[in-house]
């Protein structure tokens, strides 16, 4: 399993360092990042688009004609549009949301910031995420990098990752902690 895990990492390390150094050529590092934060969130939103990447039953042209439609619908840059006919062409669309993640890592680092995962029961503010960013940055003493998700079922309350460090400060996990509580009580 760790071997199947680290092969996929490194499958997607080398396709987002092969995106990332075109980009840079080009000067177009931003505009591919808020293309793929973009495809990230169709990908997160959609059971159909989800199973569109991870099945190796569909044939390799639909999936090609099914992701230009969405990339092109969706505005994003030519290069990212190449770039995703590439992945598809090789059949490598199933990593494409790890190469994602890899790319943007890479961008941060590049950068020397940190990104910090923050999930939230319904949508920020932008004063809130502002304060989150700011909160964030005394904390570690780096620049830092909000990728923002909603999750409903948190019910309330923040959870943040920054690398391997989870702070869970949802409802639901102090609701959770409370009712093994009180089966410890009884």
């Amino acid at each position: 399993m760790a071997t199947e895990t680290s092969g996929l990492s490194g499958l997607a390390g080398r396709y987002a360092a092969a995106l990332y150094d075109i980009a840079e050529t080009a000067g177009t590092l931003d505009a591919i990042a808020n293309d793929l934060r973009g495809v990230r969130a169709m990908i997160e939103e959609s059971d159909d688009l989800r199973r569109l990447l991870a099945s190796p039953v569909v044939d390799r042209g639909d999936q090609a004609k099914a992701m230009r439609a969405l990339l092109e619908r969706a505005g994003v840059d030519d290069l990212t549009l190449r770039f995703v006919g590439v992945v598809t062409d090789n059949r490598r669309l199933f990593v494409l949301p790890a190469i994602i993640d890899a790319y943007l890592r890479r961008l941060a680092e590049r950068r020397g910031e940190v990104v910090a995962h923050v999930s939230s029961a319904a949508p920020l503010s932008e004063g809130q995420v502002a304060r989150v960013t700011e909160t964030l940055r005394r904390s570690l003493g780096a620049k830092v990098v909000v990728d923002l998700k909603v999750d409903a079922g948190l019910i309330g309350g923040l959870v943040v990752r920054v690398g391997s460090k989870l702070v869970d400060d949802s409802l639901r996990t102090k609701l959770m902690r409370l009712q093994l509580a009180m089966k410890g009580v009884g």
